[in-house]
Formats: structure tokens, C-alpha cells, sequence
């Protein structure tokens, strides 16, 4: 079975990202969301809420299943026996960081990181920008699934 793992803190999921996910499930027999568990960063959902979202929005992908991790990534494939990491890149300033991490996760696990391109489209989307936008009132339907738009507002504008 072909596995990979595609992690992020997805706080909230974009189109972006369900654009690269739903391009893995095309491609791997499995593909694993990992949601990072970060006590250190002040999230807008909480981990149970984004697996929740996350399920919600990946159930026509069969072969989808939405996780969490904390600690390093590499130590969670390698205790999951998962091979691969798929990232999306954004722009030639994602490439560089993802590069040099994607580089040190195969010299520490063996486990290589393999990077999609994401569709024009969803280019410049972020998920720290689009609950800025939310909050200030502007309109990001289109840019996120239905329900997290509509969860997106009920937290961020009361």
C-alpha cells in the first residue's frame, strides 16, 4: 500500500489545501492528514475541532484519514510506518524553507518529502490571512469550504 502523510496545522483547512489532498488521494492509496499539535502557537480551532473540520470536509475522499501528531514528523512515519511527506508549495519562498527541512527529515529518517505545486488558484491563500480577513469582515467564501466559512464566522465575528 502506497502511503503518505500531508500535515499542517490547518487552522482553518483552505481550498488550497484540500486542493493538494484530494491531488494526493489521486496518487497514494492512503493519505494521512497529520494535524500538528502546537501548545506553543495559539490556535484559532482547537486540534479536535480542525480533526473534526478536516473529516467533514475529506469524507469524499476514501482513502483520506485525518490524524495528530506532536514532535517531530519523521518519528511519527516512521512509528506509522508511512514512507512519504507531501507538501504543497505556494511560492519560491516556501521552496527554500521546505527544501532545507525536507532535506534534514531524509538525513535523520530516510523518509522523503515530495512537493506538489499548488494550483494557481489557491496561490496566495494562507490560513493566517484568511482569519484576518474574516475577522475584519471581508468575505473569504470561495477560498474555504462552506462549513468552515461558516465556522470561521461565528468564532471570529460573534
Amino acid at each position: 500500500m502506497r502511503r503518505v502523510v500531508c500535515p499542517g496545522s490547518f487552522d482553518p483547512v483552505t481550498n488550497g489545501h484540500l486542493d493538494i489532498i484530494g491531488r494526493a488521494s489521486r496518487l497514494y492509496d492512503e493519505v494521512v492528514v497529520a494535524v500538528l499539535i502546537n501548545i506553543e502557537k495559539k490556535s484559532l480551532f482547537t486540534v479536535e475541532e480542525r480533526i473534526d473540520m478536516l473529516q467533514s470536509v475529506t469524507k469524499e475522499y476514501g482513502n483520506v484519514r485525518v490524524d495528530k501528531f506532536h514532535g517531530l514528523l519523521v518519528d511519527y512515519c516512521k512509528q506509522r510506518g508511512i514512507p512519504a511527506i507531501v507538501k504543497g508549495l505556494r511560492a519560491i519562498s516556501d521552496f527554500d524553507y521546505e527544501l532545507q527541512q525536507a532535506q534534514l527529515n531524509y538525513r535523520m529518517s530516510g523518509v522523503e518529502t515530495l512537493f506538489m505545486s499548488t494550483n494557481p488558484e489557491y496561490s496566495f491563500l494562507s490560513s493566517s490571512r484568511i482569519k484576518e480577513i474574516t475577522r475584519y469582515g471581508g468575505d473569504v467564501s470561495g477560498l474555504v469550504p462552506d462549513l468552515i466559512h461558516k465556522l470561521l464566522v461565528e468564532r471570529l465575528r460573534g
